[in-house]
């Protein structure tokens, strides 16, 4: 069989198939990739030709009923692929392209295409569910799983654990997983690292959809050693058990028994099976699985002990990623400085880290007074994203720093005394880095820019301008090349923007997109107090998928022109 409209000229839609209203047809290559869409499965889909084309089908859209991803192994339309066979299903699902359900009834054959490469055609049309479908999860729930399911959902539990480091991400995931497959309830208790205990997760299946319980989320009672109830028994580490209303009916031995038993009054569980979530070095919690009234007690301890164990494993990954961020986050707060306090001058900082998913990186700003009464402002990026680039961000700090106090030069020539060291007495690789001079008076402004964004300054009534008429090689490149300076006049209450590229950069966008995004917020706050004028410009200006630390600087000049004077303790002020 060889569908017609199918040539050569490269992949395009089936405009050559016979259209039939309602149903869609996708062509599929050798290896089971989409290489013919026609018109209707793309309404279908709410997914374009472009979307779908050379993309896996299986991958792309085969679902189970509450959205999961379905096993390869539990596919009936790719073991009818494999097997070069026809088949047809009653009721299958697949994800459209705004991640709704469609509902769908299927049917796929073989052919061959005009290279008489063997591949299938999948037809398929909106049905209506009618509580039948080809693989329905809640329907294995009152059986036993065969081998082969039990390895395809631990195996499906590994991949979406491992690939998170964030500890309610992984929860989430696992709690898509085994409800309503294994159970009507999960129920995630955490043992944070003060052992205090947080009912972190309860999930329940109703009415075909997952319902996140809020309200029986939060604080737990203490876990007595005493305590010979189940649930205090797997969050001291026992083996799983199972537990029911039953266990909890007596006097308590604990509040956490108490809270247990309310627990099973809210929930209706008729029976449940508990066991301990253990890392490497200690118990990290308890997972619960709970089944209602119309289905039988969930048996399975093994399975529910090797869910528990990749669930420990994943959990103790997340916690010490997220321990070492907040390590490497809070000395990097450490050793950024404290703004100095001058008559009339206005200046204002802000440092955003990295989403959580990303690691802290080497920005930095600093502001100091010289011993002439100018002001010198810089900011940078050492490149690196761990505790290595934050240790090299202050060594580069602190170099600059003694440079500019000793020196009383043009910034181009503190820069380019730092660049010399930079490479013998540092451990900082390549940076960028702008460093500012503002004389006394705050009417004149000399910058130094060595491969970092330029600045902005914005005058008072939103006139803005991009100091970028100079812009020299990064700190450490080893290239030679005298460096420059760039003046400009600083007018009363206009304000001078400093920044690093994560306020401005975009996976999707250019860099020019984005400096025209912050010259356009900033000229529309340019009244605004400067306190007002940073947390705003954070919040528009910032690329929703930034994946990178933010640092920004923010001097604004007095309305009259002031002579900073430069009394002793500011003369002996450490550097």
């Amino acid at each position: 069989m060889v569908p017609r409209g199918y040539g050569h000229g490269g992949l395009r839609p089936m405009h050559g198939f016979p259209e039939i209203y309602g149903a869609g047809m996708l062509l599929l290559d050798q290896q089971a990739r989409i290489v013919r869409v026609n018109r209707e499965a793309e309404i279908l889909l709410r997914m374009s030709a472009a979307d779908l084309l050379d993309q896996d089908a299986h991958d792309l859209l085969h679902r189970d009923a509450y959205g999961h991803t379905m096993p390869r192994t539990s596919c009936s339309i790719r073991q009818a692929f494999l097997s070069g066979r026809a088949a047809q299903g009653r009721l299958g699902w697949y994800e459209r392209g705004d991640g709704t359900l469609l509902p769908v009834c299927w049917l796929i054959t073989p052919c061959r295409t005009a290279e008489t490469r063997a591949g299938a055609v999948i037809l398929f049309h909106e049905c209506v569910p009618d509580g039948t479908t080809d693989q329905d999860p809640a329907a294995t729930g009152d059986r036993q799983l065969s081998e082969l399911e039990r390895l395809a959902l631990l195996a499906e539990t590994t991949t979406n654990l491992t690939s998170t480091l964030d500890v309610h991400e992984a929860l989430r995931r696992l709690t898509r997983l085994v409800v309503p497959r294994l159970a009507d309830w999960a129920v995630i208790d955490l043992i944070n690292e003060s052992d205090e205990v947080w009912r972190a997760h309860v999930v329940h299946y109703e009415d075909g959809t997952l319902v996140d319980r809020e309200d029986l989320q939060g604080p737990m009672p203490s876990i007595p050693q005493e305590s010979v109830m189940p649930l205090s028994r797997a969050l001291r580490g026992a083996a799983s058990t199972l537990a029911g209303p039953e266990n909890y009916q007596g006097p308590p031995d604990a509040g956490i028994a108490v809270a247990q038993r309310q627990m099973f009054e809210a929930t209706g569980m008729h029976s449940a099976a508990i066991a301990p979530i253990r890392g490497v070095r200690e118990v990290l919690g308890a997972l619960t699985l709970g089944r209602a009234e119309r289905r039988a007690p969930f048996l399975d301890l093994s399975l529910l002990e090797d869910i528990a164990r990749r669930t420990g494993l994943a959990l103790e990954n997340a916690r010490l990623y997220q321990q070492q961020r907040r390590i490497t986050e809070t000395m990097q707060r450490h050793l950024l400085p404290q703004l100095p306090r001058v008559p009339g001058l206005q200046m204002a900082a802000r440092y955003l880290a990295a989403p959580e998913a990303s690691e802290v990186g080497g920005d930095w700003y600093d502001a100091f007074r010289l011993r002439d009464g100018a002001m010198a402002v810089a900011i940078g990026d050492v490149l690196g994203h761990d505790a290595d680039a934050a240790a090299a961000m202050a060594q580069v700090r602190n170099v600059l720093r003694a440079y500019a106090w000793s020196y009383q030069e043009p910034p181009s020539a503190i820069v380019a005394r730092l660049d010399e060291a930079v490479l013998h007495v540092t451990g900082a690789s390549l940076a960028t880095l702008l460093f500012a001079r503002i004389d006394a008076g705050g009417c004149r402004l000399t910058v130094s820019n060595a491969g970092h964004p330029p600045p902005l300054l914005v005058t008072h009534d939103g006139q803005v301008r991009f100091l970028d008429s100079a812009v020299d090689p990064l700190i450490g490149a080893e290239l030679a090349s005298a460096r420059q300076d760039i003046t400009a006049e600083l007018p009363p209450l206009s304000t001078l923007v400093l920044y690093t590229d994560g306020l401005v950069e975009s996976r999707v966008g250019s860099l020019d997109e984005g400096l025209h995004r912050l010259g356009q917020h900033a000229a529309a706050l340019a009244r605004r107090p400067l306190d007002t004028f940073c947390d705003l410009l954070l919040r528009r200006v910032r690329p929703d998928d930034n994946d990178d630390d933010v640092a920004l600087l923010a001097v604004r000049r007095p309305a009259a022109t002031e002579v900073w004077h430069l009394d002793d303790e500011a003369a002996g002020a450490r550097l």
